[in-house]
């Protein structure tokens, strides 16, 4: 039940980052406040398409990851968790960190801010990898691992929102203080979040139930 509830929080979330993400595709430079602070960046191509690849890779791979921690999935439809598992590697591996990857470097706040989101986009891709590589050698454990690795820097874009709106409630910052607070804050609760679960003993006794 618990996962249910979760996935039903994670598809929300989703739904809520296709609204945030569909006036983008407007492909108009004045109708969201994001664009309005890119205006140096805009028509640099190499900006510009990873933005749009990044924006619509990543709602893919946010919906997609959330099934690759059904444990009823994995058990009754083994194929299909193997498929969709197979599908959110290529995006993350081929779309959606190496776009992020380029976004970091054009990242607003600074060069603290810079760091982070090519962190994110850095390890993303690595944990993402040696999710592939440890499901291609069944060390399955070693896989499940590095999926919560993968998937917990994958959420770091509901993070990234939901801190934009909470942290103004809670602290007055300047534009470029808060963004470079939000960039960390994005991803490293998350991954810190990972590596519990990972070593709770409970959880890693219902995963080792379940073999792909």
């Amino acid at each position: 039940i618990a996962f249910y509830l979760l996935a039903a929080v994670l598809v929300f979330c989703t739904f809520l980052m296709l609204k945030i993400t569909l006036p983008y595709f407007e492909f108009r430079y004045d109708n969201t406040e994001f664009i309005l602070t890119k205006q140096s960046v805009l028509y640099v191509d190499a900006w510009r398409y990873a933005f749009y690849i990044h924006i619509s890779s990543s709602l893919l791979v946010l919906l997609l990851g959330i099934f690759q921690f059904s444990l009823s999935l994995l058990n009754v439809r083994p194929a299909l968790h193997r498929n969709l598992g197979k599908l959110y590697i290529l995006l993350v591996l081929v779309l959606a960190a190496p776009s992020g990857f380029i976004l970091g470097i054009y990242a607003n706040g600074g060069l603290l801010a810079k760091t982070s989101f090519v962190f994110i986009a850095v390890l993303w891709w690595f944990f993402s990898f040696r999710a592939y590589r440890n499901a291609v050698n069944r060390h399955f454990e070693a896989h499940r691992a590095n999926m919560y690795r993968s998937y917990a820097l994958t959420l770091s874009a509901i993070t990234l929102r939901t801190y934009v709106i909470v942290i103004p409630l809670v602290i007055h910052l300047h534009a470029k203080e808060m963004y470079t607070l939000v960039s960390w804050l994005s991803w490293v609760p998350n991954l810190l979040s990972a590596e519990f679960l990972i070593r709770n003993p409970s959880i890693k006794d219902r995963a080792a139930m379940a073999r792909p």
